[in-house]
C-alpha cells in the first residue's frame, strides 16, 4: 500500500497573533516566545532545537538540526566543528538561516542574517562547561568526513581518551562557536484553515520595520 501523506494535517486553533500584541523589538519578542516554549514544550521536544540552513560555494543549500546555545542583542549562538561541511559552508558564504518550530504552541520563527565566529575566549568558556565525554568527542570525531565503519570512530575515541588521560581536555582549534546577527525575523502563528499569522521584521538602517505577510 502506498504511503499517503496528502491528508495528514491538523487545524491550528490555539492562538492568534494580533499586530497590537507584537513588540517593536523582535529579539525581545523571540525571548518571550522561547521562554513560553521552554516552559510548555515537553520531552522529547527541545525548545532550543533549530534547523540551520547554509549554502555552499556552488550555491547548493544544506540544512540540519542543531541546538541554540544562547541569544542576545548581538545575535544567536551555536557551536560546532569549523572543518565540518557546515563550517566550510559558513566560511564560503557567511549568510545563514535558522528555523524554530514549537508544535505544542503551533508556532514557528524564522531568522536570517550574517554569521561570524565567536571570540576564542567565549568558545573556551562554553567548551569548558561541557562534559568530559563531549569534550573528548569534539577531538575524536572528524566531523563530516567518511568513516570505514563505526569501529573506526570508536577507535578514534579510545585513542583520544588515552591521549588526555588524567588531563583537563582543552578546546581544539577546529571547534568553536558562531553567532548569527539577524537582519530578518519572521514570527508565524498557526491559525485555522491555513489562514496563519505572519509578522515579518526586517532591519533597515539600524531600525526594525514590521509588516504582516499573507499566509
Amino acid at each position: 500500500m502506498p504511503l499517503s501523506l496528502a491528508q495528514m494535517r491538523r487545524n491550528y486553533t490555539l492562538f492568534g497573533l494580533q499586530d497590537e500584541a507584537a513588540l517593536d523589538d523582535p529579539l525581545a519578542m523571540f525571548r518571550q516566545w522561547m521562554q513560553l516554549a521552554r516552559d510548555t514544550e515537553r520531552a522529547p521536544v527541545e525548545a532550543n532545537s533549530m534547523v540551520l540552513a547554509t549554502v555552499d560555494s556552488e550555491g547548493r543549500p544544506h540544512c540540519r538540526v542543531l541546538l541554540l546555545k544562547g541569544f542576545s542583542d548581538e545575535g544567536f549562538t551555536f557551536f560546532g566543528h569549523y572543518q565540518s561541511d557546515k563550517g566550510q559552508q559558513l566560511a564560503a558564504n557567511q549568510y545563514a538561516a535558522m528555523t524554530f518550530f514549537w508544535p505544542g504552541l503551533e508556532r514557528q520563527v524564522r531568522i536570517e542574517g550574517q554569521v561570524s565566529r565567536l571570540a576564542p575566549t567565549l568558545s573556551d568558556a562554553y567548551f569548558d562547561s561541557r562534559s568530559q565525554d563531549s569534550r573528548l568527542g569534539a577531538w575524536a570525531s572528524p566531523q563530516s568526513r567518511p568513516l570505514a565503519n563505526r569501529a573506526e570512530l570508536e577507535s578514534l575515541l579510545t585513542q583520544t581518551t588515552q591521549r588526555f588521560a588524567g588531563q583537563t581536555v582543552p578546546r581544539p582549534e577546529h571547534w568553536g562557536g558562531y553567532c548569527l546577527q539577524p537582519d530578518r525575523l519572521e514570527f508565524w502563528q498557526g491559525r485555522a484553515d491555513r489562514l496563519h499569522d505572519r509578522l515579518d521584521y526586517r532591519l533597515r538602517d539600524g531600525v526594525w520595520q514590521r509588516n504582516r505577510l499573507a499566509p
